[in-house]
């Protein structure tokens, strides 16, 4: 198989998303706080579709910028209803999510009956299509996952003390709030990134699934994150690579599907499962024995 330049930027872009969504992943998964992803992607449709209503334009950064918009908007929301309500933080996520993404499927359908040249590219933000990505796409994820590498290394004792113990970290002098709305943003601005590659539907899985499977291999969140980075490379690349050599193959979900294979392979040979699996095993054969 050659690998032509295309290709190239194509794994590239899709294996720097998934080291940067397999980091943050890593403290979304600890806070439990796994539907944030889904939250974001789908409230970004919206964002994508209004913007696109207003400038007719094609451009991806012009689109994703709305999306982040209105991305911040529904994590404010859902701030809001968990702050003012006795409803805790899943609930409120999968509330926002689906108000956000009905709106989203209704300006979609909007704009498919005006005459509206480039419909066709909200499609790509839906279920994504990482043949699209262009050289400056693939500037832009590397600047960001670059930028983001560094302040994850500069705050990772805060963004740590916030994910186990905030009230810990709020007593030696650390800030909760604000980490939590600095890491916020770097997820926010990374689901919003990966929409071209994966779409809307399947980008929670890239943010979740690397920190989900490595979590079950190491109980440090010092080898869990550079694990689940490269569990997160390693299916970016898998992927693009099995898209490229099979027709008419989606990247995104081959990749999905990937990472969803990693999870369940972690689930069932991870030294830590195999004990406990071992453990429940010899409890049942023991009270098989003592049953008269």
């Amino acid at each position: 198989m050659i690998i032509d330049y295309t290709l190239l930027t194509i794994i590239c872009g899709t294996a720097l998303l998934g080291c940067t969504a397999g980091l943050l992943g890593i403290f979304v998964l600890l806070r439990k706080q796994s539907l944030l992803g889904d939250t974001i992607a789908h409230a970004a449709l919206p964002g994508i579709a209004i913007t696109f209503l207003l400038t007719h334009s094609k451009n991806p950064a012009l689109l994703l910028l709305g999306g982040s918009l209105t991305s911040s908007i529904a994590i404010w929301f859902m701030s809001l209803i968990t702050r003012k309500t006795h409803l805790k933080k899943d609930t409120a996520m999968g509330i926002v999510l689906s108000v956000f993404f009905g709106a989203g499927l209704v300006l979609m359908t909007i704009i498919q009956k005006k005459p509206i040249p480039h419909q066709s590219i909200l499609n790509k933000f839906l279920f994504g299509n990482a043949s699209t990505l262009l050289p400056f796409d693939l500037l832009l994820i590397g600047g960001v996952s670059i930028l983001f590498t560094f302040i994850l290394l500069y705050l990772w004792k805060p963004f740590k003390l916030i994910s186990f113990d905030p009230h810990f970290a709020h007593s030696i002098g650390y800030y909760p709030e604000r980490a939590q709305f600095i890491l916020t943003t770097l997820v926010i601005i990374t689901v919003v990134l990966g929409l071209q590659t994966v779409g809307v539907i399947l980008m929670s899985t890239m943010l979740i699934a690397p920190a989900a499977a490595a979590r079950q291999w190491t109980t440090r969140i010092e080898q869990m994150a550079p694990l689940a980075a490269l569990l997160g490379t390693i299916a970016a690349v898998a992927g693009s690579l099995m898209s490229s050599t099979v027709a008419q193959l989606p990247t995104g979900p081959v990749i999905v599907v990937i990472l969803t294979s990693f999870v369940f392979i972690s689930l069932v040979f991870a030294p830590q499962n195999q004990k406990r699996f071992a453990k429940k095993f010899r409890i049942n054969i023991q009270k098989e024995k003592a049953a008269p």
